[in-house]
Protein backbone atom coordinates (compact mmCIF):
# COMPACT_ATOMS: atom_id res chain seq x y z
CA UNK A 1 0.00 0.00 0.00
CA UNK A 2 2.57 2.63 1.01
CA UNK A 3 4.57 1.35 -2.39
CA UNK A 4 1.37 2.36 -4.41
CA UNK A 5 1.66 5.96 -2.52
CA UNK A 6 5.43 6.10 -3.52
CA UNK A 7 5.01 5.86 -6.89
CA UNK A 8 2.09 7.47 -7.57
CA UNK A 9 4.07 10.32 -8.71
CA UNK A 10 5.01 7.82 -11.77
CA UNK A 11 1.38 6.49 -12.13
CA UNK A 12 -0.09 10.14 -12.73
CA UNK A 13 2.86 10.45 -15.13
CA UNK A 14 1.57 6.80 -16.95
CA UNK A 15 -1.55 8.38 -17.06
CA UNK A 16 -1.01 12.20 -18.16
CA UNK A 17 1.12 10.55 -20.91
CA UNK A 18 -1.51 8.17 -22.31
CA UNK A 19 -3.82 10.93 -22.23
CA UNK A 20 -1.77 13.45 -24.16
CA UNK A 21 0.78 10.67 -26.57
CA UNK A 22 -1.03 7.46 -27.95
CA UNK A 23 2.33 5.58 -28.06
CA UNK A 24 3.29 7.13 -25.06
CA UNK A 25 3.11 2.91 -23.78
CA UNK A 26 5.57 2.74 -26.34
CA UNK A 27 7.87 5.12 -25.08
CA UNK A 28 7.81 4.19 -21.80
CA UNK A 29 8.07 0.09 -22.23
CA UNK A 30 11.52 0.13 -21.80
CA UNK A 31 12.14 2.38 -19.21
CA UNK A 32 9.05 1.61 -17.05
CA UNK A 33 10.72 -2.42 -17.50
CA UNK A 34 14.20 -0.87 -16.29
CA UNK A 35 12.22 0.89 -13.31
CA UNK A 36 10.35 -2.19 -12.28
CA UNK A 37 13.43 -4.19 -11.93
CA UNK A 38 14.91 -1.04 -10.40
CA UNK A 39 12.06 -1.10 -7.78
CA UNK A 40 11.78 -5.18 -7.55
CA UNK A 41 14.73 -6.67 -8.17
CA UNK A 42 17.57 -4.00 -6.82
CA UNK A 43 16.25 -2.38 -4.08
CA UNK A 44 15.23 -5.92 -2.62
CA UNK A 45 18.76 -7.17 -2.65
CA UNK A 46 20.14 -3.94 -1.91
CA UNK A 47 17.98 -3.09 1.11
CA UNK A 48 15.86 -6.32 1.73
CA UNK A 49 12.25 -4.80 -0.01
CA UNK A 50 11.00 -2.24 -1.34
CA UNK A 51 10.54 1.57 0.41
CA UNK A 52 7.12 0.55 1.69
CA UNK A 53 8.23 -2.92 3.27
CA UNK A 54 11.01 -1.01 4.68
CA UNK A 55 8.90 1.73 6.13
CA UNK A 56 6.97 -0.80 7.62
CA UNK A 57 9.95 -2.50 9.07
CA UNK A 58 9.36 -5.64 7.34
CA UNK A 59 11.98 -7.29 5.32
CA UNK A 60 12.59 -9.78 3.01
CA UNK A 61 14.72 -12.58 3.58
CA UNK A 62 15.91 -16.19 2.26
CA UNK A 63 13.65 -18.54 4.14
CA UNK A 64 16.93 -19.74 6.26
CA UNK A 65 16.76 -16.16 7.76
CA UNK A 66 19.85 -14.73 4.60
CA UNK A 67 19.67 -12.03 2.89
CA UNK A 68 18.24 -12.63 -0.55
CA UNK A 69 20.75 -12.29 -3.72
CA UNK A 70 20.01 -11.06 -6.99
CA UNK A 71 18.37 -14.69 -8.23
CA UNK A 72 15.78 -14.86 -5.41
CA UNK A 73 14.61 -11.02 -5.83
CA UNK A 74 14.61 -11.50 -9.33
CA UNK A 75 12.27 -14.73 -9.29
CA UNK A 76 9.45 -13.00 -6.53
CA UNK A 77 9.38 -10.46 -9.12
CA UNK A 78 9.37 -12.37 -12.61
CA UNK A 79 5.61 -13.66 -12.95
CA UNK A 80 4.57 -9.83 -12.27
CA UNK A 81 7.10 -8.97 -14.67
CA UNK A 82 6.22 -11.82 -17.42
CA UNK A 83 2.45 -10.55 -17.13
CA UNK A 84 3.71 -7.22 -17.58
CA UNK A 85 5.46 -7.85 -20.42
CA UNK A 86 2.17 -9.70 -21.82
CA UNK A 87 -0.40 -6.72 -21.10
CA UNK A 88 2.30 -4.10 -22.48
CA UNK A 89 2.44 -6.06 -25.83
CA UNK A 90 -1.05 -6.71 -26.12
CA UNK A 91 -1.42 -2.71 -25.47
CA UNK A 92 0.95 -1.78 -27.89
CA UNK A 93 -0.96 -3.58 -30.74
CA UNK A 94 -3.84 -2.22 -29.37
CA UNK A 95 -2.83 1.50 -30.14
CA UNK A 96 -1.01 0.82 -33.42
CA UNK A 97 -4.21 -0.40 -34.52
CA UNK A 98 -5.70 2.89 -34.12
CA UNK A 99 -5.19 5.97 -35.89
CA UNK A 100 -4.70 9.72 -33.73
CA UNK A 101 -8.24 10.49 -34.88
CA UNK A 102 -9.74 7.25 -33.32
CA UNK A 103 -7.61 7.48 -30.40
CA UNK A 104 -8.24 10.85 -28.83
CA UNK A 105 -12.05 10.78 -30.58
CA UNK A 106 -13.08 9.52 -26.67
CA UNK A 107 -13.15 12.61 -24.15
CA UNK A 108 -13.33 10.61 -20.97
CA UNK A 109 -10.39 8.49 -19.82
CA UNK A 110 -12.46 5.95 -19.56
CA UNK A 111 -14.25 5.72 -22.80
CA UNK A 112 -10.39 5.48 -24.37
CA UNK A 113 -9.56 2.77 -21.71
CA UNK A 114 -12.80 0.80 -23.82
CA UNK A 115 -11.63 2.07 -26.99
CA UNK A 116 -8.07 0.41 -26.22
CA UNK A 117 -9.56 -2.36 -24.66
CA UNK A 118 -12.12 -3.20 -27.85
CA UNK A 119 -8.50 -3.79 -29.97
CA UNK A 120 -6.39 -5.69 -27.87
CA UNK A 121 -5.88 -8.96 -29.60
CA UNK A 122 -8.06 -12.01 -28.86
CA UNK A 123 -5.57 -13.42 -26.50
CA UNK A 124 -5.72 -10.73 -23.95
CA UNK A 125 -8.68 -11.87 -22.53
CA UNK A 126 -7.10 -15.33 -21.62
CA UNK A 127 -4.37 -13.38 -20.08
CA UNK A 128 -6.42 -10.99 -18.10
CA UNK A 129 -8.33 -14.43 -16.39
CA UNK A 130 -5.07 -15.48 -15.76
CA UNK A 131 -2.99 -12.24 -14.05
CA UNK A 132 -6.60 -12.45 -12.15
CA UNK A 133 -6.40 -16.21 -10.92
CA UNK A 134 -2.39 -15.72 -10.09
CA UNK A 135 -3.65 -12.30 -8.06
CA UNK A 136 -6.15 -14.34 -6.36
CA UNK A 137 -4.36 -17.11 -6.04
CA UNK A 138 -0.88 -15.45 -3.88
CA UNK A 139 -3.94 -13.65 -1.65
CA UNK A 140 -5.42 -17.47 -0.82
CA UNK A 141 -2.18 -18.66 -0.11
CA UNK A 142 -0.61 -16.07 1.92
CA UNK A 143 -3.62 -16.89 3.79
CA UNK A 144 -3.48 -20.65 4.23
CA UNK A 145 -0.01 -20.69 5.44
CA UNK A 146 1.43 -19.74 8.64
CA UNK A 147 4.62 -17.88 7.60
CA UNK A 148 2.15 -15.71 5.15
CA UNK A 149 3.92 -16.42 1.58
CA UNK A 150 2.50 -15.92 -1.34
CA UNK A 151 3.30 -17.88 -4.71
CA UNK A 152 5.91 -15.67 -5.87
CA UNK A 153 7.97 -16.18 -1.79
CA UNK A 154 7.34 -20.13 -2.58
CA UNK A 155 9.24 -20.18 -6.22
CA UNK A 156 11.97 -17.78 -4.40
CA UNK A 157 12.46 -19.57 -1.52
CA UNK A 158 11.72 -16.16 0.52
CA UNK A 159 9.93 -15.10 3.04
CA UNK A 160 9.13 -11.82 4.81
CA UNK A 161 10.04 -10.94 8.20
CA UNK A 162 9.40 -8.64 10.56
CA UNK A 163 12.27 -6.40 12.21
CA UNK A 164 12.85 -7.25 15.29
CA UNK A 165 12.41 -3.82 17.81
CA UNK A 166 15.84 -2.64 19.68
CA UNK A 167 15.35 -3.24 23.17
CA UNK A 168 16.09 -0.79 25.81
CA UNK A 169 18.03 -1.73 28.57
CA UNK A 170 19.43 0.08 31.42
CA UNK A 171 22.64 0.34 29.84
CA UNK A 172 21.32 2.06 26.72
CA UNK A 173 19.81 5.10 28.56
CA UNK A 174 21.76 7.94 29.46
CA UNK A 175 20.98 8.91 33.14
CA UNK A 176 18.72 12.10 33.29
CA UNK A 177 21.16 14.03 35.53
CA UNK A 178 25.31 13.75 36.34
CA UNK A 179 26.50 12.17 39.15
Amino acid sequence: MIDILVMSPLLALIVWGSEHYRLFGLYYALPGTLFGLFYGVFLVRRFGGTPGKRLMKLRIVKVNGDAVTYREALLRYLPEWLMGIGGTVAGAMAVLSLTDAQYFAPTSLFERSKLVEAAMPDWNAPLTIAINIWIWGEFLIMLTNKKRRAIHDFIAGTVIIKEAQPSVTSATVAPLVSA
